[in-house]
């Protein structure tokens, strides 16, 4: 809600008046283009605008989308699950366009500068899970978060994680990812006065079920404060990390 905020601000300050305000609220709420109903109020109800997923839209569905986001005003715009491939041919429309092909995201526009309550600290429990984690650090930092990782510190090897305690310590909220038996999490919660927020992932041998076993394990931890988001869910950890990091702001 901080766009209709800061809109109500500006209405108080003089800076715009009653009427010209009450139009930018009146905005069509979506655009329908046949393929997509667009939602441009999105950052209104939510204070973020609409996320593209890209898995499954062709290249030109996606230009078309980014044409008409850009169209009313959305300066950035995250693109996730979207292949080399289509991210080239988006590229040729917005040379601008930035892909990170590890998290298989692309991100148009810049960064916004970082804010919040604290830091979001993404941990993994092995390199294997460090696409995951890039995606949802690099979702955390598109919406305004300062991020630190600390990547390969499993339970496998705990001096690893234990060598991190400050960084566990001081932050305002920490996405923890682990396949394999998805133990991390609860560890961390164990170490942690702020918000988990656990992450399994399809990394492992054929009994980890694609992700199934490290979910079921982090859905069962007994360290409280973790939550768990699904199987490969890298964005939805990122998104609710940060709206987490700027609660009360």
């Amino acid at each position: 809600m901080n766009e209709t905020k800061t809109l109500l601000e500006q209405v108080r300050r003089g800076e715009i008046t009653v009427d010209d305000a009450l139009l930018q609220l009146k905005k069509a709420p979506f655009e329908d283009v046949g393929y997509a109903k667009i939602d441009l109020h999105r950052k209104v109800l939510q204070g973020n605008a609409e996320v593209i997923y890209g898995a499954g839209k062709t290249a030109e569905q996606i230009v078309g989308i980014l044409e008409r986001l850009q169209k009313n005003g959305e300066p950035r715009v995250l693109i996730t699950r979207l292949s080399k491939d289509t991210a080239a041919a988006v590229r040729e429309r917005f040379p601008s366009l930035r892909y990170e092909a590890a998290a298989r995201l692309a991100i148009l526009g810049e960064l916004p500068s970082p804010g919040g309550i604290g830091t979001v600290l993404v941990i993994t429990a092995g390199t294997s899970d460090i696409p995951v984690a890039q995606e949802a650090a690099l979702t955390a930092e598109f919406f305004g978060n300062r991020v630190k990782r600390v990547y390969d510190a499993g339970v496998a090897g705990l001096h690893r994680l234990l060598a991190h305690l400050e960084d566990i310590a001081s932050a305002s909220v920490i996405v923890a990812i682990a396949g394999m038996e998805g133990a991390l999490p609860s560890v961390v919660g164990g170490l942690a006065d702020c918000p988990v927020i656990a992450v399994p992932t399809s990394v492992g041998y054929g009994a980890s079920f694609g992700g199934a076993a490290a979910l079921l394990s982090m859905l069962n931890s007994c360290a409280a404060g973790v939550s768990v988001v699904n199987i490969d869910n890298g964005f939805g950890a990122g998104l609710l990390a940060g709206r987490i990091n700027h609660m009360g702001l």
